[in-house]
């Protein structure tokens, strides 16, 4: 992503997995089609990132709650909805990432430590986010932010949860999800006694899907992280404060048997097992389109990555071409690009938005997101042949890049043209340690890594004459009206804020007063029908807006 990308570390991945890495020229990689359920069940393995949980871990809460709806003898739909709602529940959580980073630092840290907290209980929460909050701060400090935050959790809580909500309702809904599983989605932080998050909905308003999971996913972490038998207790204790009484009465009876089942066997393969019937099945464009959400799920963690992976896909597609791939391979390149920064969810945003240089011990964890990215994609048999590009687009001809070192060349034209690809769209983009350079530069510093042997030669000159074309066919399709009826200066506006500037820095960059930023943020957000700057964000990636 953005900053390894414009750092240049970055050679070719031969095999993953039972898959052999084929050299192009031949027949076209095939894939079998892609099921929801595995679309899905792949997200549920970067949810699991976003919260420093060992993969599978949510797949593991969706099993306890299926087999908690059949103990219950929900409908049939209502469990099809507890399913999803379940492998779903955390897939707006990129979209507060930036909001949790800029009060805590690192965001998957807090959202670890408070993952098996009583969320039900304030004071809980409260001494949690506190001691978060100062650690490693001298004492005398302590008191102060303090202060400081409990004048403005709730506020804070209400923005960053409506968010998270937000931006979940969206993507479901791009999936193909109906009002069953997307409402419940809206209830993600509630809790039984009405001390959630952002409505404070209580009880049987809380949709009963998301009840289930509710006390599903907490206790699988408390099953995991300590014991089965200490899970039943904690149930027991948060009863009727918490989580729906009457579930957890069912979880009493039933907890220890299924901690039992879940140590016997494999979570993604149980997992795809329960998938509702009729399988959907992705192929053709409704496969592209699953993958685009993906691709901005990855990008809304970061302001600076927003329409990374859409522009990398595009112009990867367009490079694709120049070099005569046929259209299967053009395909598989474009899809490649569109997850290749899935482990991108793994680093905090502490990291990816440090708006100076990197130590080296955060480069290793930077270096970490290639490898996850591998390893999620590897479990599903038609996202594992977009590995061979996705997994290894920091690899360089030379075998300098990472994280195997690889050496890739005109062989492998697909890994080939993601590394240069990665680097062009990065360089060309603002990230936190410096501002965007020209395409110029960014051309000239490519010409000068393929020169040395850093890059392919050939791949770079197709990724330098792609990026030419593709900046003429943005001109040429540049719209004299802009998307949801809005204003230019209102455009200039939805980018700022999609970055994550307050209104006040939207004012410094443009020159007009606060109040005005703030009337035009509020003119935005009702013409494309959001309330926070992650769902602004989201629909800006939509429709081309910050590209």
């Amino acid at each position: 992503m953005s900053r390894a990308g414009s750092r240049g570390q970055v050679g070719c991945q031969r095999t993953y997995g039972s898959r052999a890495h084929r050299a192009w020229g031949g027949p076209p990689i095939s894939a079998s089609t892609l099921r929801t359920g595995e679309l899905v069940a792949t997200l549920a393995l970067a949810q699991d990132n976003a919260f420093g949980q060992p993969l599978e871990s949510q797949l593991r809460s969706c099993l306890l709650a299926v087999w908690l709806s059949e103990a219950a003898g929900h409908d049939p739909g209502l469990r099809d909805d507890i399913y999803w709602v379940a492998l779903l529940r955390y897939i707006g959580c990129t979209g507060h990432a930036h909001e949790v980073a800029t009060v805590f630092g690192d965001e998957i840290a807090i959202r670890a430590q408070t993952l098996v907290h009583d969320a039900a209980n304030p004071a809980e929460v409260l001494r949690d986010v506190l001691a978060f909050a100062t650690a490693g701060r001298p004492p005398e400090q302590h008191e102060q932010i303090a202060s400081t935050i409990q004048a403005g959790l709730v506020d804070w809580a209400v923005n960053n949860f409506t968010s998270g909500c937000e931006v979940a309702d969206m993507l479901a809904a791009r999936l193909g999800f109906g009002s069953g599983v997307r409402n419940a989605l809206g209830f993600t932080f509630e809790r039984w006694n009405g001390s959630g998050f952002p409505a404070g909905a209580a009880g049987g308003a809380i949709p009963l899907a998301m009840r289930v999971v509710h006390l599903s996913h907490d206790m699988e972490a408390h099953g995991r992280i300590y014991v089965p038998a200490e899970a039943v207790e904690v149930a027991r204790d948060r009863s009727g404060r918490t989580y729906d009484p009457e579930l957890v009465d069912l979880f009493e009876a039933h907890g220890m048997s299924w901690f039992d089942e879940l140590g016997k066997l494999d979570p993604w393969d149980a997992v795809l097992d329960l998938e509702p019937q009729p399988h959907r099945a992705l192929d053709g464009a409704q496969l592209d389109d699953a993958l685009t959400v993906v691709a901005d799920f990855i990008d809304l963690k970061s302001p600076y990555m927003a329409g990374h992976s859409r522009r990398c896909a595009q112009l990867a597609a367009l490079a694709a071409g120049l070099l005569g791939l046929g259209d299967g391979d053009i395909a598989t390149i474009r899809r490649a690009a569109l997850v290749h920064e899935l482990g991108t969810t793994a680093i905090p945003n502490s990291i990816w938005d440090k708006p100076g240089q990197l130590t080296r011990a955060e480069f290793d964890r930077v270096e970490r997101h290639t490898l996850l990215t591998e390893q999620m994609l590897r479990r599903s048999p038609a996202l594992a042949v977009l590995n061979p590009i996705a997994a290894t687009h920091h690899e360089k001809k030379d075998g300098s890049g990472y994280h195997k070192g690889l050496r890739c060349d005109a062989a492998d034209p697909g890994a080939s043209l993601l590394t240069p690809v990665d680097m062009f769209v990065a360089l060309t983009t603002d990230r936190a340690d410096r501002p965007a350079f020209s395409p110029e530069h960014a051309a000239s510093e490519l010409r000068r890594l393929a020169a040395e042997g850093v890059l392919d030669e050939r791949a770079t000159d197709a990724v330098l004459a792609a990026a030419g074309h593709d900046d003429a066919v943005g001109r040429k399709a540049q719209r004299r009206t802009h998307p949801g009826g809005l204003t230019g200066r209102e455009v200039e506006v939805l980018r700022l804020a999609a970055r994550g500037l307050t209104t006040k820095e939207i004012a410094g960059q443009l020159f007009i007063a606060p109040k005005t930023a703030d009337h035009h943020i509020e003119n935005v957000y009702t013409k494309i029908g959001v309330s926070t700057r992650a769902a602004a964000a989201l629909w800006a990636m939509q429709h081309a807006v910050v590209q």
